[in-house]
C-alpha cells in the first residue's frame, strides 16, 4: 500500500469517527474534556495552544461545558487572575459513557479478527499513534 492509499484510508477514518460522534450538543467538546480528563487542568489559554486552536474558540466550548456541568473553574492559588478548568464528576461520567459506546463499536467492528489480528493491530496502531505524536505529522492540520 502507497503513502497516498494510507493516507485515503486514513481520512475515511476519520470521516467515519466524526459521523459516528455522540448525539449530545457537549460532543463537540468532548476531545478537550478527554484532554482536562487526562492530562489537566489546564487554563483556557493552555488549552487552545496544545489544541491550536483559536482562544475564542475555546472559551465558547469552555463556557457550555461550565454551563452543562461537565467543567468547573478553579481559583489557582499561585495567580489570582487564573481559573484552572477541571472535570466534574458528571464530565467523567460522560467522557466514561462515550468511551464505553466507542469501545464497543471498535469491538463489533473487530469482532470477526482473531485474537492474533486484533493484537497485531492494536500493537501498530499504537506504534502508529506515537510516531504520529513524536513526529508532530499532523501538528496544525
Amino acid at each position: 500500500m502507497s503513502d497516498a492509499d494510507l493516507a485515503d484510508q486514513l481520512l475515511t477514518l476519520t470521516r467515519l469517527v466524526q459521523r459516528a460522534e455522540a448525539a449530545p450538543a457537549e460532543a463537540m467538546c468532548l476531545p478537550l474534556l478527554a484532554m482536562l480528563a487526562d492530562d489537566g487542568p489546564f487554563r483556557a489559554g493552555e488549552i487552545a495552544a496544545v489544541l491550536g486552536v483559536n482562544p475564542s474558540t475555546v472559551s465558547r466550548q469552555v463556557a457550555g461545558l461550565v454551563r452543562s456541568g461537565l467543567i468547573e473553574r478553579r481559583a489557582d492559588p499561585e495567580d489570582g487572575r487564573a481559573s484552572p478548568l477541571v472535570v466534574t464528576a458528571a464530565g467523567r461520567g460522560i467522557l466514561d459513557a462515550e468511551r464505553q459506546r466507542r469501545a464497543a463499536q471498535f469491538g463489533d467492528a473487530l469482532a470477526g479478527w482473531s485474537p492474533d489480528e486484533r493484537a497485531r493491530f492494536a500493537d501498530l496502531l499504537g506504534c502508529f499513534v506515537r510516531d504520529l505524536q513524536r513526529t508532530g505529522a499532523l501538528h496544525g492540520s
